[in-house]
C-alpha cells in the first residue's frame, strides 16, 4: 500500500551507520539562501546507545509525516550530503 503524507511539511529522516557503528541521525535542514540540506541532528554515544534510540522514538510518535530511512553505508557523509539536482 502507498502512503503519503504532507507534501510540503514531511520530514524524512536518514539514519546512517557502517557496520553497526558511527550512527547518526541526519535531517534536512533550512539554510540562510532558503534552500535545505542534510545535516547531522544526533549522533549515537557509543557509551549510551538508548538515548539515541529514545530521541528517534520521541521524533517519529510526535509527527505523522516524519519518515525514517535506515542505511548501512560507507562514507554517509558523501551519500547524504551531495547536492541533489
Amino acid at each position: 500500500m502507498l502512503k503519503k503524507g504532507e507534501k510540503d511539511a514531511g520530514v524524512i529522516l536518514v539514519i546512517t551507520t557502517h557496520n553497526g557503528r558511527f550512527t547518526r541521525l541526519w535531517e534536512r535542514m533550512p539554510q540562510l539562501d532558503g534552500s535545505r540540506r542534510f545535516m547531522v541532528s544526533k549522533e549515537q554515544d557509543a557509551e549510551n546507545n538508548v538515548s539515541f534510540g529514545d530521541y528517534l522514538a520521541r521524533r517519529l510518535a510526535n509527527d505523522p509525516d516524519c519518515w525514517a530511512i535506515e542505511l548501512d553505508i560507507e562514507n554517509a557523509e558523501r551519500f547524504v550530503a551531495a547536492p541533489s539536482g
